[in-house]
């Protein structure tokens, strides 16, 4: 871990960093790779002519797995063991708040897909389900209520449908370089550089 203070000119590089050292780290279960599952969300955002904010949120929405990689300063703004709102946190200075947002609230998205669509949850892989119990099973007719009031549910949602199927081995996808003058370019606008 560094204690070194990011910036907006540094934020990229060391996300990209951590993709590289950490991103073979396998993934709760599932039959790829940390790096191999956010690559491949953000290919399938990609090949769906998605806009940048929802590349990046699909690229970057489990972030929150390595924020023990991130400055000893991000503790200090309450970031806890829980993924999505650990992810959000250390994204939110540097990123448009749609892809905040997307991060924050892409495990509560499984959460509301299995409550409002039939199908959903058999489409879900067994470590997904898993951690589904984990996270608080689908959610009640109360959060559904307020979780539609989101003004970025549509986006929220698609991140977590690329979230989803952005699970199969053997797929190719561009490497997390690729990806990096996308991520810059949000940076850059939401922090005015």
């Amino acid at each position: 871990m560094t204690d070194a203070p990011l910036s907006p000119n540094t934020v990229v590089a060391f996300i990209a960093d951590i993709f590289l050292r950490r991103g073979a780290d396998s993934y709760l279960g599932e039959e790829v790779t940390m790096s191999e599952h956010m690559l491949q969300g953000a290919l399938l955002a990609q090949q769906a002519g998605a806009n940048d904010k929802l590349i990046a949120a699909v690229l970057l929405h489990d972030i929150g797995h390595y924020t023990n990689e991130f400055p000893e300063d991000a503790l200090d703004r309450g970031i806890d063991n829980h993924h999505d709102s650990a992810g959000a946190a250390v994204l939110e200075p540097y990123f448009p708040q749609t892809v905040v947002d997307c991060v924050r609230h892409h495990v509560a998205a499984k959460r509301y897909l299995c409550a409002t669509d039939p199908d959903y949850f058999d489409r879900l892989s067994a470590a997904s389900v898993h951690t589904l119990n984990l996270q608080g099973g689908p959610m009640t007719t109360d959060e559904v209520a307020s979780f539609i009031k989101n003004s970025a549910l549509e986006e929220i949602v698609q991140v977590r449908i690329w979230d989803d199927e952005g699970k199969v081995a053997g797929v190719a996808t561009p490497q997390f370089d690729h990806f990096m003058p996308l991520l810059q370019r949000l940076v850059d606008q939401h922090c005015g550089v």
